[in-house]
């Protein structure tokens, strides 16, 4: 089974929450993490940013990540959302199985 985490940062812990539940509660992620106090800097339009940010990461399987992405991009607040899969090369097997069975379709 391939697993992905896939990671995107948000605005504020409110966007992060509502991005999490609805995620796991539409069976698009087994699991999203929300890891606090990011900074980024980043340029846009010209400009170069430094902003507070909150990090998810998501973890799904491959077949899942399409429709994940297209719900996060409903979901999300930016205009351009940051949304990157990576392959986990190895895990604890029982936990890949996991990540599989929560987001499996009913």
């Amino acid at each position: 089974m391939s697993v992905l985490l896939v990671y995107s940062t948000v605005p504020d812990a409110d966007t992060a929450a509502r991005i999490a539940r609805t995620l796991v509660h539409e069976r698009l992620a087994a699991c999203v993490s929300v890891l606090p106090g990011i900074t980024s800097t980043y340029r846009w339009q010209d400009a170069v940013h430094v902003d507070a940010e909150l990090l998810l990461m998501a973890k799904t399987t491959h077949e899942r990540h399409d429709a994940l992405a297209a719900r996060l991009l409903e979901l999300h607040p930016y205009e351009l959302p940051e949304i990157i899969a990576v392959e986990a090369a190895a895990g604890h097997a029982p936990y890949l199985a996991w990540v599989a069975a929560q987001t499996q379709l009913a």
